[in-house]
């Protein structure tokens, strides 16, 4: 049976920036850059993304495409005999069942946000009550297994429907609605009053920030996070290297898919540190920002039930775009 193929280049391009565009541009990249000073950090983590992601993802689709198979056999296909590259595969296959693990559930949490802010569940809530909700939902197993049921079993559907007509269909869609609703979200977040400090704070290098947190530490935070965001060291890409055509540069598509990723990531803090800023928040609070302080600047906000729930549209399209991806490697 032959290898089914993507059907275009912009189909790969979004596919694999799918795969890479998550929870790590949107929720991870703008507190750990709050956290770890601003400016000096984005401009580290975008060295470590030239110097490092790129290179290493292009070994992956060269992995991919001169095995043409997933990340268990590719390895298993092009080792010589004696060597042990296919014990990495198995980490690779393991590592992305971590991952679909992790983000099934927290997709969960973001769609389950997204129909509370569509049916108005934060309105007129004040900061003890929404922080309440979050709590809530974490120790509701009704509510946490019915929200990442539904993200499993529309992954499957999707990916059922074959490469081409379902998972390379809708990922176009979705990333297209994706990159549209983030940069709405961005202008209005940058002409909120107040917010061109946050753009300060987030843009502008300070070495003495840098400093005071650590050197070492901060620029360990930007290597890491350069792996994190472009889904690197698991074989995740692997998989969408083995549908390339042969014609087509692996540097070149490399380099489109870490412009597009970092498109998201950077745009992402735009969104987030002029917002935080502007109603004098602390961008790095973790996880309890997106879950409970920007509900509560939602609230207070002109509209806020409006951008509230297109902010929640694009972490669910976030996290699911991941999720397809992930899928598509473990059904390989």
């Amino acid at each position: 049976m032959e290898r089914e193929k993507l059907g275009s280049r912009m189909g790969f391009i979004l596919l694999s920036a799918g795969c890479a565009i998550g929870i790590g541009n949107v929720w991870r990249f703008p507190y750990i850059a709050g956290m770890y000073g601003g400016g000096m950090f984005v401009l580290f983590y975008l060295l470590f993304l030239i110097a490092m992601g790129v290179p290493v993802m292009t070994m992956e689709f060269a992995v991919g495409r001169a095995s043409r198979k997933s990340v268990i056999r590719s390895f298993t296909e092009l080792e010589k005999p004696g060597q042990k590259w296919h014990l990495h595969g198995y980490l690779g296959m393991a590592g992305n069942y971590l991952l679909m693990m992790f983000y099934t559930t927290v997709a969960g949490w973001m769609l389950y946000y997204f129909y509370q802010m569509l049916t108005g569940g934060f309105t007129g809530k004040d900061k003890e009550q929404v922080a309440d909700m979050f709590q809530g939902m974490l120790e509701s197993p009704m509510v946490l297994t019915v929200v990442m049921v539904i993200i499993v079993v529309t992954g499957i559907l999707i990916c059922s429907l074959g490469l081409q007509k379902g998972v390379e269909r809708i990922t176009k869609v979705m990333m297209i609605l994706l990159l549209f609703i983030i940069v709405v979200l961005a202008v209005r977040s940058m002409t909120l009053e107040g917010g061109i400090e946050g753009l300060r704070f987030y843009l502008m290098p300070d070495v003495a920030r840098m400093q005071e947190v650590g050197i070492p530490e901060t620029i360990t935070a930007a290597m890491n996070q350069a792996f994190f965001t472009l889904s690197l060291g698991i074989g995740s890409m692997a998989i969408f290297g083995s549908y390339i055509d042969k014609s087509r540069s692996l540097l070149g598509e490399s380099v489109n898919i870490a412009i597009l990723d970092t498109f998201v990531a950077l745009v992402s803090g735009l969104i987030i540190f002029p917002t935080c800023f502007a109603f004098d928040i602390s961008p790095d609070m973790g996880p309890s920002l997106i879950f409970i302080t920007l509900p509560n600047i939602f609230n207070h906000m002109t509209g806020g039930r409006v951008w509230g729930t297109l902010f929640f549209v694009f972490m669910t399209f976030a996290a699911f775009s991941t999720i397809l991806a992930v899928f598509e490697n473990i059904i390989s």
